[in-house]
């Protein structure tokens, strides 16, 4: 079976690496914004890609760690557009503000454009279309979401090397459950 690996298809792997295996395609999709069937079609290309365990709705952990690591910047590369309204990804996220000093009204700022986006700044693609809203009513996948972007090049040396440091880390202690 010769697959190829979709944006949604890390999207779904992180929902399940967030939240756990929810017990159907349709309450996947429904926490994804998308259909059953787009949920179905996304983790059997997990599978095929060894995001996912062959026959289960679980994570192999070092195939999704390499992934972030080495391979999801090449997969949808961060491209700074134009000035909007959105929800704050890169360093400007809640994970990683703590971290690093963030002004509100810093032009480098980047976002998901939203319509219910409370910052300004420079739009970013999200790894799928409907990830702003599903990130929205889940913290644990908005933070793996905004780990992924700054992987995929939304911030700098710095942010990069903490975003690996929380991939290790986070994935460890998943391991340890």
């Amino acid at each position: 079976m010769n697959m190829i690996i979709k944006p949604q298809d890390v999207v779904v792997a992180l929902k399940i690496l967030a939240s756990g295996w929810p017990g159907s395609f349709a309450a996947l999709g429904q926490g994804l914004f998308i259909s059953a069937s787009e949920a179905h079609a996304a983790v059997k290309r997990a599978r095929v890609a060894g995001l996912l365990r062959p026959d289960s709705e679980s994570i192999n952990l070092s195939a999704i760690a390499e992934f972030l690591l080495h391979a999801v910047k090449y997969l949808v590369p961060v491209r700074a557009g134009r000035r909007t309204r959105g929800m704050p990804t890169g360093f400007a996220a809640p994970v990683f503000a703590p971290h690093f000093r963030v002004a509100p009204d810093d032009p480098h700022i980047l976002v998901w454009p939203a319509a219910e986006g409370k910052s300004a700044g420079l739009e970013i693609e999200p790894l799928y279309r409907t990830v702003p809203h599903a990130a929205a009513n889940d913290n644990k996948l908005y933070e793996w979401l905004v780990i992924a972007d700054v992987m995929r090049g939304a911030g700098g040396a710095r942010e990069r090397e903490f975003a690996e440091k929380l991939i290790r880390e986070r994935l460890e202690s998943h391991a340890i459950r």
